[in-house]
């Protein structure tokens, strides 16, 4: 049975029994304690925990996930893999147990024809009831298995829904392992799907046995996750997933690339697996926005792009691998998954680029290396320390891997214990202080949970009007649910009712004012959302009391909110044009809508350039003035990327979505406000691009007001330009490119000039020089109205000018900016013997409170004290005579 077979037949099975079919969230998660999507579940996380309310009782899903905390696994087992396809059923207060049992032993031996005798359960070790209903199915009590919560009880890896869970087994046979249930091991006894009971919040704690439970979950639900890879293995009787066909043609390109076979038991099998799991992985984490970074989800993926090009090279492939192996996985799974065929040139240009930068990381680890494999060795040690090897990881990404084999190699070992302690360490800070936020996080969502539990979804009047009645439904004070407010007081208000826009998608929450029934007034100074759909209006109370229950008016700054609907409308065009012009892999990655000012993120390998920028520019403008009709208007999600809607990673949306057209260029699925008409974006002004990380870029912008200011202050540089120049505007760039050509010509008349004067003067000081020694030259003089430059030109060309064959020294003082100048010139003949011009001046140097500076013939000093001049030229002269003897 195919893939396609399989998820066809998993999905119709739900879909038949009442299920929602819901289309797969992307890899970025919206979900903010999360890097990735990791399961199935998560995209429905606010219905579990009561964050909103389910548009529909029950789903299924074919949600892509991508973990890698079992990365080191990846071809040391048959199953484990960083990406996969979680095929999944979801109940929301609907069913539980019972019909999830059900369900699921029907569609396993029924529609998938899996042999009951060969299926194993296993249950958590206090949950009889499932015991019971696997039981009354007819598996036997010598199939089932009770397992503890690290293998049982489930839950994110983060605070939130968790519950205990049971998994279906599948025995591979004797083949594959010892006999003895799952509880004995995994790679016989595989597991193929995981049936989470949902009914319980954890909180913070170590993973395992540590954590908390809270308590329950307002509605129980059902999350269940069938192995996409895993059962096509054992449906396509193959020994592991990389050989199933959502990998197959991929492990081909491999060995087509390496020029090897591959073999299940073969010395080269590690790493075939890793290059062709880890290149789905890296196709499919591009296409959802993911891009090479130092941290972050970034990191992610240059970790596994790294990798796969390590093994590649252990595999004798010394070009580029990726761009053909992720090119094979867009080909074999573009149809299902479109999003891959629509940023194959986003990926192809990623993998490229990083695999040249990794070429160079290898070539300068290597030399790093080498030096410290020679240091060790001439130290008389005989293994490199695991501070070399934790720098050459983390400074350089260079592999430790690579490390121990080439220090293997020069007959070396490495302190792999002290390495694997500081990478422990290095782990644990950073999932500590992850920690922190995480629960800095949840303690804010806390308090609007539980009002959200008790009070219904804001309702949001701001899309057709600006003020509107209300009522404060709650009032939160240092993170605190309080009855009432007083004067000065900062408080967080929600109303039943409210015209307030709430920060999301980039554009900033409004402001304004919220008055009372009974006269109190409030400044909005933000708008944010405490939880899904629920408003919260940061405001100060200027007089008089706020309290629960007080009916209020509010009123939205409405000068302010047009000029963000002119930023935001402006935004929508920008991106359009963005992908018109660079390609459709310049899609956004962030964006901060403010009123009359925009910055916009969007993937790109290269700065723009200034015709770029002006085509840029000149496009948007001529969008903004063909007066486009801006329509906002509802589908569902499906239908909405059916009709070509744009959906920004990131970004959550719901089942029901709204759609925001600007004429036919720009569709956009988009909960912000908008102009109603193109040209009320006003003027549009671009003011450059930079980098902000690899392959990304940002530009700013001005829109109406702005940018009217912005050109009206140019006009007026411009204007004081021309006057300066005693000509019109529109000839001001023409008068003073003739007066600049005029000003160089005339700087380089003057610099000749001032050459010809120093030459002059350098036979001056050469033909006033004193005998010294047996035959040697002295020139020791204070020179006015020079620099510090031309006073080393100087006594370099006199002491080439000093008359006899005799050795000789010029010793030149000045004064410039205020400071005492010191210069010493040997001849060439000193300079052979050794005699450095730098030892001449050091006791000078200390005199004008300075130090000497300078190699061989040349030297120089300075300092402060230019009253000492004359005695420090006369200590140098002093010293220059010592040496002609």
């Amino acid at each position: 049975m195919r893939s396609t077979q399989i998820r066809s037949l998993f999905t119709d099975f739900f879909t038949s029994r009442g299920h929602r079919h819901v289309p797969s969230s992307p890899l970025v998660p919206a979900e903010p304690t999360l890097l990735l999507t990791n399961a199935g579940m998560n995209q429905f996380t606010p219905y579990f925990v009561g964050d909103g309310e389910p548009p529909f009782p029950r789903a299924t899903s074919v949600q892509k996930c991508a973990r890698t905390v079992d990365i080191e696994n990846v071809g040391r087992t048959h199953r484990h893999a960083t990406f996969f396809e979680m095929l999944g059923n979801f109940s929301f207060g609907d069913y539980f147990r019972s019909e999830a049992v059900a369900y699921a032993w029907e569609l396993v031996t029924r529609e998938f024809g899996l042999p009951k005798d060969r299926l194993w359960i296993t249950v958590y070790r206090d949950d009889d009831e499932a015991e019971r209903l696997w039981r009354a199915l007819g598996v036997p009590a010598s199939r089932i298995q009770r397992l503890g919560m690290a293998d049982n009880y489930w839950s994110m890896g983060v605070p939130g829904p968790c519950g205990p869970s049971s998994e279906i087994h599948f025995d591979r046979g004797p083949a594959f392992g010892p006999d003895g249930g799952p509880a004995v091991d995994g790679e016989r006894f595989i597991e193929l799907w995981n049936l989470v009971f949902m009914e319980s919040r954890r909180g913070e704690g170590p993973e395992k046995e540590g954590y908390p439970i809270l308590g329950p979950l307002r509605r129980k639900g059902i999350d269940t996750g069938l192995g996409l890879d895993r059962l096509a293995t054992v449906l396509q009787e193959v020994p592991n997933v990389v050989s199933t066909d959502l990998l197959l043609p991929t492990l081909h390109t491999v060995r087509e690339l390496s020029g090897r076979d591959y073999h299940v038991d073969g010395p080269d099998r590690r790493s075939f697996e890793i290059v062709t799991e880890h290149s789905r992985s890296v196709a499919f984490l591009i296409a959802d926005g993911v891009l090479p970074a130092k941290d972050g989800r970034g990191y992610i993926l240059r970790r596994l792009m790294r990798r796969a090009v390590r093994h590649a090279r252990s595999l004798g492939i010394e070009g580029h691998v990726l761009p053909a192996t992720t090119a094979s996985v867009v080909a074999n799974l573009g149809d299902v998954w479109p999003g891959l065929r629509g940023q194959s040139s986003l990926i192809e240009r990623v993998v490229t680029s990083e695999e040249e930068s990794f070429a160079r990381t290898l070539s300068q680890g290597t030399r790093l290396l080498d030096a410290a494999i020679t240091r060790t060795r001439d130290g008389g040690g005989t293994a490199l320390t695991g501070e070399t090897a934790f720098e050459l990881a983390d400074t350089y990404g260079f592999p430790v891997e690579l490390t121990v084999e080439a220090a293997r190699d020069a007959g070396l070992g490495v302190d792999e214990d002290r390495f694997a302690a500081l990478l422990e360490e290095q782990r644990r800070r950073a999932k500590t202080a992850g920690k922190g936020k995480t629960a800095e996080a949840l303690r804010r969502l806390e308090v609007y949970r539980e009002l959200s539990a008790r009070l219904p979804a804001t309702e949001f009047l701001g899309y057709t009007r600006l003020d509107g009645e209300g009522r404060v439904r709650g009032i939160v004070a240092d993170g605190h649910v309080v009855e009432a407010a007083s004067p000065g007081a900062t408080v967080e208000l929600v109303l039943d009712r409210s015209p307030f826009y709430a920060e999301a998608g980039g554009q900033v929450g409004d402001t304004g004012v919220i008055t009372t029934e009974g006269g109190t007034k409030l400044r909005v100074t933000h708008t944010r959302y405490g939880v899904e759909g629920f408003r919260v209006h940061s405001a100060q109370v200027l007089d008089g009391e706020v309290r629960t229950g007080d009916a209020v008016w509010s009123s939205v700054d409405a000068d302010r909110r047009a000029a963000l609907t002119r930023s935001h409308s402006a935004t929508h065009i920008l991106h359009a044009v963005v992908r018109a012009i660079l390609g459709d892999h310049a899609r956004q990655q962030g964006s901060l809508v403010e009123p009359d000012r925009l910055r916009f993120d969007f993937a790109h390998f290269s700065a723009l350039s200034p015709g770029q920028l002006a085509d840029i520019e000149h496009a948007v403008n001529n969008h903004v003035l063909a007066d486009p009709e801006v329509r906002a208007w509802y589908a569902d999600r499906a239908e909405a990327e059916a009709a070509g809607a744009l959906a920004l990673f990131g970004e959550k949306y719901g089942d029901t979505v709204r759609i925001v057209d600007i004429g036919d260029f720009s569709r956009e699925l988009c909960g912000g406000t908008h102009v109603a008409h193109g040209a009320q974006v006003g003027a549009f002004r671009l003011l450059g691009d930079a980098s902000i990380g690899a392959n990304l870029r940002r530009v700013e912008a001005l829109t109406g007001h702005e940018a009217l200011d912005r050109g009206e202050s140019e006009r007026r540089l411009l204007r004081e330009l021309a006057d300066l120049l005693e000509t019109r505007p529109a000839d001001a760039p023409g008068v003073l490119r003739k007066r600049l050509d005029a000003l160089g010509a005339a700087r380089s008349r003057l610099d000749g000039m001032r050459t010809d004067e120093l030459r002059r003067q350098a036979r001056v000081l050469a033909d006033g020089a004193e005998p010294a020694g047996a035959g040697g030259h002295v020139v020791a003089r204070t020179v006015d109205g020079v620099t510090a430059d031309e006073l080393r030109g100087l006594a370099s060309e006199a002491v080439a000018r000093l008359r006899g064959p005799g050795p000789g020294v010029v010793v030149l003082g000045a004064t410039d900016g205020g400071k005492a100048l010191l210069v010493a010139a040997v001849s060439p003949e000193l300079a052979h013997q050794g005699v450095a011009a730098r030892d001449l001046l050091a006791d000078a140097a200390r005199l004008v409170g300075g130090g000497a500076g300078g190699k061989g013939a040349l030297a120089s000093a300075g300092g402060r004290r230019t009253g000492s001049l004359d005695e420090a030229l006369r200590t140098a002269a002093s010293r220059a005579r010592e040496v002609l003897g």
